[in-house]
């Protein structure tokens, strides 16, 4: 049987010269690593795993800051034919108790600063192992990898065995496990390394975070799939980044990275001049800065769409024969994917009408962990994921998005599901109700906003509320405001009429 494995398949596009540097930290006083050393470190990470003697398609639960060391930990365990969990860095305790309840993993790693806590709801919950991992190269993950043997044999992994679960919330209820396979993942990178023209001495700038799907799939997969050198932000800094584009030739970023560029003075053509491609995505990009983008540098930002349980399915042309880059669209479906647009009965829409957005094709998920009916739910009769998304194809083929038929909120590149905060704020003392919102904003594209209406004799004050939520929820889901209210606008079925508050506060943050 052929591995089908994802590293086997991105160690065997390693350079031929192992010692040469496959990642250089542009925020860590000049550290690098060779491809050796993500060889051997790798190497000694899936052994420590497999040491354990763990039960097969063992889930290994990963919340750490970014750092090498962190993704060479997704890579071991790939590697060593586990399945990777990560886990937004944001996340508080009730989340992380959610998601450790729910997955069952066997071996959770966190950071240092984190693991009184986080042990603590791992091992109640039957968890065998926890490990830290810091972004200054110490933990015990480390300490212990460091006495194994730098020899390892990847695992033979089939196309359709389970290589990652993502979490990615429901507008109703809590988070749901997308499971990702390995010819998932590697079929969509070996589609892009083809579609985006990635070439012998491409340099990616890598300032993305790597516990979603942009940063860990589609950046990481890009530049190890074609042996490409990585510069290596753990945070981004748009000043930063910007003296590094001389030495690169690739940059991915959510609309917001974009945005804090365009407002350093440093942001010229000159400063652009060696860069072949700039991609955006996670949220939509405003036509505004895809145009100042173009103005300032000369660069025309390839826009493209994608989903946790997908990776990606469309995207602008990179070459100027396949058509031109369309700012306020997110291109053409990718090769081998599937892309359709359908009306509420199942009809297919005709181009430029508006419809929900189904997809198809190798690099779609098999479902949600261990919820067989969400997942039957979610897809149709003849087997099309419907993605919530709704949008429109036009003549040419280029797919437009024009809005999401639940709701979601998408802040600085992140999701935000509505019902997931309006369950914590509903459960506060006080509140009878409460609507969230996404409004226009300049930074962050959307953010979050609620709206709450007080029980009887109750006195409330937003700023209390948004205090409380800092304890139970990420902060990219905080709301940025509270309005109090005497009741919600509803519909004569008594639906509350989200539309109406975004209409009365759209220009909030404007």
């Amino acid at each position: 049987m052929k591995n089908a494995n994802v590293f086997a398949a991105l160690r065997a596009a390693f350079p031929a010269a192992l010692d040469a540097v496959a990642v250089e930290c542009a925020d860590g006083h000049g550290l690098s690593y060779s491809w050796r050393d993500i060889e051997r470190a790798t190497a000694m990470m899936a052994n420590l795993l497999a040491s354990l003697d763990l039960p097969p398609g063992s889930r290994i639960a990963v919340q750490t800051e970014k750092s090498v060391e962190a993704l060479m930990l997704y890579l071991a365990v790939l590697r060593a034919g586990y399945v990777f969990l990560p886990l937004n860095t944001a996340y508080q305790a009730a989340e992380i108790e959610y998601f450790i309840a729910n997955a069952e993993p066997a071996v959770v790693v966190c950071a240092g600063k984190n693991f009184g806590w986080v042990s603590k709801i791992a091992f109640k919950a039957g968890t065998q192992n926890v490990f830290t991992l810091n972004e200054d190269r110490t933990g015990t993950l480390l300490d212990r990898a460091a006495a194994m043997s730098d020899q390892h044999q990847p695992a033979i992994k089939r196309a359709d065995e389970l290589a990652a679960i993502l979490y990615t919330s429901g507008t109703t209820g809590r988070s749901k496990g997308a499971m990702l396979s390995h010819g998932n993942l590697l079929s969509n990178a070996q589609t892009l390394k083809d579609y985006w023209g990635w070439r012998p001495g491409d340099v990616l700038i890598h300032a993305l975070p790597i516990f979603h799907v942009h940063g860990l799939f589609v950046a990481s997969h890009g530049a190890l799939l074609n042996g490409s050198k990585m510069i290596w932000f753990s945070r981004f800094d748009p000043r930063a980044v910007i003296a590094r584009f001389s030495e690169a030739t690739v940059f991915m970023g959510v609309p917001t990275l974009y945005v804090r560029m365009l407002g350093e003075a440093a942001l010229t053509q000159a400063a652009c001049k060696s860069m072949r491609l700039f991609i955006a995505g996670s949220a939509p990009l405003l036509l505004e800065t895809f145009k100042d983008w173009q103005t300032r540098t000369g660069h025309t930002i390839l826009e493209r769409y994608g989903m946790s349980e997908t990776v990606m399915l469309t995207s602008n042309p990179y070459r100027a024969e396949d058509g031109d880059r369309l700012g306020g669209t997110v291109g053409f479906a990718l090769p081998g994917v599937g892309v359709r647009v359908r009306d509420e009965q199942g009809r297919d829409c005709g181009h430029e009408e508006i419809g929900n957005i189904e997809v198809s094709g190798p690099n779609v998920f098999s479902g949600y962990w261990r919820m067989p009916e969400k997942t039957k739910e979610e897809f149709t009769a003849d087997g099309w994921f419907k993605t919530g998304d709704v949008g429109k194809r036009d003549a040419r083929g280029y797919f437009t998005i024009v809005g999401r038929s639940k709701d979601l909120i998408i802040s600085g590149g992140y999701n935000v599901y509505p019902a997931e905060i309006e369950g914590y704020i509903n459960e506060m003392a006080g509140i009878a109700e409460s609507a969230v919102i996404g409004l226009p904003h300049p930074d962050f594209g959307e953010g979050a906003v609620a709206v709450v209406v007080a029980k009887p004799g109750a006195q409330l004050d937003g700023e209390a509320i948004i205090a409380a939520l800092k304890s139970k929820i990420a902060n990219f889901k905080i709301p940025k405001k509270v309005f109090v209210v005497a009741e919600l606008p509803r519909n004569t079925m008594g639906k509350v009429l989200k539309n109406q508050l975004r209409e009365q506060h759209k220009t909030l943050f404007a």
